[in-house]
């Protein structure tokens, strides 16, 4: 058996199914998908056995939208053609399934290399037998490449043996325009966009290789006898490139990528892969010790982030499920602002740069949406695909099957100040002053005049925002919603700080962009009195934010009389109740607790939790992990822990909704967050790091890895003794305050502050 063929021999680094479920094939594409970044191949099974249970690989690549249904208008993301299709006939009957065929199936996610691998046994109609092991992977050295591997073994000798290799769905929406026998070449019916493949695959037959038997455009088929102990291997390679422009020629770009990864071999091909795997666990590692199920957790949630990001494209973004399905048509959210940057800020700033540099080349579209609707500045897409353009459906089809009207795109607007509050995590993470002056500082200062010009004064001098939706999408054409109005007001304070800085210490750039802006003293002195008057909802006396105006005097309903309901909350209740209730669909005031904590001034953050959290349904894959965050900084960490466990679980347990649609990668990223921002007590500030730990009982340690500023850190908290144990590896001098007490870290030392 080759070594490839062999998977990690640590199961803390594998996910695996033995036997098979057609009910779940479909969501197990999405658990089990492959990624780089560009390429996302869902991880169902390449052997084609026939019938309707057969789930159908999908090959997701970022960028590549198109808008089929002109009627709509909304570009989806663009399925490619199979490329992993394989059948198998023996004796001239294929494969079948068989009620207990399942059992000799195993599938392992190979986390530690980025592969997906299957061990299976099948027979055919006459019960003779082959034994398949298969590797599947997408390049993370080389991302227009991936790779299958298939060995057989026909279990007797003298059997008519035929290995049919083609690639399925060659018309997947998209118009040919050529399909040879080794290359395609493809364009979107509704933009520049094209798509181009190309291949290349062997048969080697105990070791030799065997031509092709027949041969058409993008199919190959070989026939033999066999003899027993016989092993043939199928080796095939493939290239995907995209190009956006007319002028751009993607088949002379899938030829080059092929050429090389042909020059390297396939086993070349998987010895680059798997250390450009081994670098990105150097730089993004979490261990736990004590609890092998969040161990697990954790590395399934960083395998699928460092899987998710290609930090050399600056055009795409992270979607709603990343590659690995295509729910919400591959379109961008906030969650990838809120709930992934941060990850790859610490661990992958060239990755996080890259996806902040597509906010700022659709930092036009942003600007026209906000101009249509009669304010200034830029006012992002909440659901955003290619260009900037606002991509939200008008209308959907309800829980109760009812057309309901989709208000989120015109109503759900702290999209803006979630992207600004990226900008500035992305700066204070990474002292990146280039990107600052370049590109932060324009999205920071055009984001901010929207929220100038959207708060309106009214009665008492007061700034209201009237008319939005929050985080809790339950309620909709709210005014004066606590997150929004919060954000809006750090949003508008961070734009003057930076407008200032730029005086202050490039005021050649700060003439230039100011210029161009048109943006002028007299402004910058209204965003102040916007900033000083905005209406926030928080109560001095009470301590508590109200999370729009109103809110406390809708109908009060205890969740825990609803507790063990299988469907979403507003589905028990009916739309129109939800709506009238106190109710929470996610995270809303708890969210701004966990993304601006000094903003609760005293004790009014373990207030807002206590008010908030037994209000919310949990709606949204995106809710728990952000109650997990402040619930550990609070110091309840046994309730941290089950948040955390509940938002692992979404993915990875058989218990909760299918999902393949592909995997909740904002979810994903919160359980890092749980761990760093939460149990680790992790926050950033101007020229130090802090740390303020609370594990949870059952963790015996807890190891992060860290970037900060050109630094690389390494971290272990250890439980029994209370320590915290401090390793700069590489990068100047620092300082570190652990619960207050400071440390100053050099590369020749560790440093260990211990409590016990």
């Amino acid at each position: 058996m080759d070594r490839a063929l062999i998977p990690t021999s640590d199961p803390d680094w594998t996910v695996r199914e033995i036997g098979h479920d057609p009910l779940r094939e479909n969501s197990r594409g999405a658990r089990f998908a492959i990624s780089n970044g560009f390429l996302g191949v869902r991880g169902t099974h390449a052997i084609h056995h026939g019938g309707r249970w057969v789930a159908k690989s999908r090959t997701l690549v970022a960028g590549l939208f198109d808008t089929p249904d002109e009627a709509q208008g909304i570009p989806v993301l663009v399925a490619t053609p199979d490329w992993t299709h394989v059948r198998i006939m023996l004796q001239g009957k294929p494969l079948v399934h068989r009620p207990g065929d399942g059992s000799s199936q195993q599938r392992i996610l190979d986390m530690r290399r980025g592969a997906l691998l299957t061990e299976s046994r099948w027979l055919n109609a006459s019960a003779i037998g082959v034994r398949l092991q298969t590797l599947h992977l997408a390049s993370l050295s080389q991302r227009a490449i991936a790779l299958q591997l298939i060995q057989l073994e026909i279990e007797e000798g003298g059997v008519d043996v035929t290995l049919e290799a083609s690639f399925e769905r060659l018309d997947n929406g998209l118009l040919p325009e050529r399909v040879e026998q080794d290359l395609g070449v493809w364009h979107a019916i509704s933009s520049n966009r094209r798509l181009a493949i190309a291949a290349a695959l062997s048969l080697r037959i105990d070791g030799r290789d065997v031509p092709a038997t027949l041969c058409s455009p993008f199919h190959w088929s070989w026939t033999w006898r066999s003899r027993q102990g016989q092993i043939g291997c199928l080796e095939r390679l493939v290239s995907v490139t995209r190009s956006d422009t007319t002028d751009a020629g993607p088949a002379g770009d899938a030829r080059h990528a092929l050429g090389i990864a042909q020059e390297l071999g396939w086993s070349g091909v998987v010895a680059a892969h798997e250390a450009a795997w081994a670098s990105r666990w150097r730089r993004s590692e979490v261990v736990v010790e004590g609890d092998a199920g969040a161990q697990q957790a954790l590395r399934f949630a960083l395998y699928h982030l460092n899987g998710a990001a290609n930090p050399d494209d600056e055009r795409v973004s992270i979607a709603a499920r990343a590659l690995t399905g295509d729910d919400y048509r591959g379109h961008v959210f906030w969650d990838t602002e809120i709930y992934l940057l941060p990850f790859y800020i610490l661990t992958w700033p060239e990755a996080a740069r890259a996806l902040l540099m597509y906010r700022f080349h659709t930092l036009d579209g942003a600007r026209a949406k906000a101009a249509r609707m009669g304010w200034r500045g830029a006012l992002y897409a909440w659901e955003s695909a290619d260009n900037g353009d606002e991509t939200t459906p008008s209308h959907a089809i309800g829980p109760d099957r009812k057309v309901v009207e989709v208000k989120c795109g015109q109503q759900e607007q702290h999209i803006s100040a979630d992207v600004a509050y990226a900008v500035w995590q992305y700066w204070q993470g990474t002292g990146d002053d280039v990107f600052l002056c370049d590109v932060g500082a324009e999205i920071l200062l055009e984001t901010a005049r929207f929220w100038s010009s959207r708060a309106q004064p009214e009665a008492a001098g007061r700034c209201h925002i009237r008319g939005v939706i929050g985080p809790d999408e339950y309620h909709e054409s709210i005014d004066d919603n606590a997150f929004t109005n919060v954000m809006a007001r750090w949003n508008i304070r961070r734009a003057l700080d930076v407008a200032a800085l730029l005086r202050a210490r490039w005021p050649a750039r700060w003439s230039n962009l100011s210029g161009r802006l048109c943006l002028h003293d007299d402004e910058l002195e209204h965003w102040r009195s916007v900033a000083t008057t905005i209406t926030t909802g928080f109560d001095p006396e009470t301590g508590l934010f109200e999370e729009f105006a109103g809110y406390f005097s809708l109908e009060e309903i205890n969740l825990a009389d609803y507790a063990g309901r299988s469907v979403p909350i507003d589905v028990v209740l009916g739309r129109e109740r939800t709506q009238r209730s106190q109710v929470v669909k996610q995270a809303d005031v708890v969210a701004l607790l966990a993304l601006l904590p000094d903003e609760f001034p005293g004790d009014s953050g373990v207030t807002n939790f206590g008010y908030y959290a037994p209000r919310c349904g949990h709606g949204s894959s995106l809710s728990r992990a952000v109650h997990g965050i402040v619930a550990a900084r609070l110091g309840d960490t046994e309730a941290a822990l089950d948040f955390f466990r509940e938002t692992s679980a979404i993915d990875l347990a058989d218990s909760h909704a299918a999902i393949e649609g592909g995997v909740h990668i904002a979810g994903l990223g919160g359980l890092w967050l749980i761990a760093v921002f939460g149990f680790a007590g992790l926050s950033l500030h101007g020229d130090y790091l802090s740390l303020d730990p609370k594990l949870p009982a059952a963790w015996q340690s807890l190891a992060i890895t860290l970037e900060w500023r050109k630094r690389r850190l390494r971290i272990r908290i250890a439980q029994a003794v209370d320590s915290v144990e401090a390793t700069l590896e590489a990068g100047e001098p620092m300082k570190l305050i652990v619960r207050g007490k400071e440390l100053g870290l050099t590369c020749t030392e560790t440093p260990v502050l211990s409590n016990g």
